[in-house]
């Protein structure tokens, strides 16, 4: 087995705990991560002047040397599929993919196989240079298997570090496209007795709540307000569908990311996401405003309509600021212009 060894000196007034003065001294082009670097001072990889230390609480002096032997990325237990991908940007560090509909990003019990994962290891072959030790793609973030849309993914342990902690910063610039039934708008008085609803000038929705795991079906999120994970949306109206408006083409963004977060927003708010199986319930729609083509179109429509159309972050390697935008699928333009009586 291939091993290499890192070497390095402690600086002036190091942290206290062994695992903190790593974390500041290790040389950067080492490409550890924190959680790495746990695991390998865990797995007594790591050695302070001749000794291997193991306990991150270990206060280490000015000066000591530090070796840290690191085994070569290994292959991966997951199985790399020839799946055809829309790549949009790649270098050495990251990728970004326009996912389709229909796609889990990463494998599980449910589907093993014919994930984007799979798909990302066949393609990206030996430029894997490999994450936490394994020759893998580093998923920092993810969409629902059948929302469509911009993902990044992380080649190296470096890059996988670096947007990680931007995810975790809500620094990460994410902007979906949706159709949604009705039209969020301020002068809809319904909504402002909505609680964690309100809007800011411009006529953008914010909805304010907390989402936590829906207290009888386990599948599911749901709003609370006393217990969960702090989760803000933002959406605006980009165009009303119908006379009056029966359904809305609208833009969300996030301040912070948790699971089915749009999906969960905005069916609280009332405008559920036309297609959505899980929070989008039965909706009738008017024929009048629409047209039959439209309502048939929207009943008949396989999935949530919800697109990740844009993604913008700073390279986590070059530090280069990269922004990218995906236009609306196929199903989801159709479905647009049967709702505006053009198909």
């Amino acid at each position: 087995m291939i091993e290499r060894i890192v070497s390095f000196e402690i600086g002036p007034n190091p942290p206290k705990r062994l695992d903190k003065a790593l974390a500041r001294d290790v040389p950067a082009d080492a490409s550890f991560s924190r959680s790495r670097l746990v695991k390998l001072l865990e797995s007594g990889a790591v050695s302070v002047d001749g000794a291997v230390l193991d306990q991150p609480r270990v206060q280490v002096p000015e000066g000591a040397v530090v070796e840290i032997t690191v085994r070569e990325a290994e292959e991966s237990h997951i199985e790399g599929e020839d799946i055809s991908l829309q790549i949009v940007f790649e270098d050495d560090d990251l990728i970004v993919v326009n996912k389709p509909a229909g796609m889990v990003v990463h494998p599980a019990p449910g589907t093993p196989s014919g994930t984007l994962v799979n798909a990302l290891i066949h393609h990206c072959g030996d430029s894997l240079s490999g994450v936490g030790g394994s020759k893998r793609p580093g998923i920092v973030h993810r969409i629902d298997k059948e929302t469509s849309g911009l993902l990044v993914v992380a080649k190296s342990d470096a890059a996988h570090h670096g947007l990680a902690d931007q995810f975790a910063a809500h620094s990460v610039e994410r902007r979906y496209l949706a159709i949604c039934y009705g039209a969020p708008d301020s002068n809809d008085p319904r909504l402002r007795g909505v609680k964690g609803v309100n809007f800011e000038s411009g006529n953008i929705l914010k909805v304010q709540t907390f989402l936590d795991r829906h207290k009888t079906d386990r599948q599911r999120q749901a709003v609370f307000f006393d217990r969960g994970r702090h989760a803000v949306t933002r959406a605006r109206i980009v165009e009303s569908l119908g006379t009056p408006p029966a359904a809305a083409l609208i833009e969300c963004w996030l301040e912070t990311g948790r699971t089915h977060q749009i999906r969960v927003h905005l069916a609280h708010c009332g405008h559920s996401l036309i297609g959505d199986p899980v929070y989008g319930g039965k909706r009738k729609l008017s024929a009048k405003a629409i047209g039959q083509a439209g309502v048939e179109a929207a009943s008949q429509f396989g999935r949530q309509a919800l697109h990740a159309a844009t993604l913008g972050f700073v390279h986590p390697v070059t530090g280069v600021d990269l922004l990218f935008e995906a236009d609306l699928p196929k199903d989801m333009v159709e479905l647009l212009s049967k709702m505006r009586g053009q198909g």
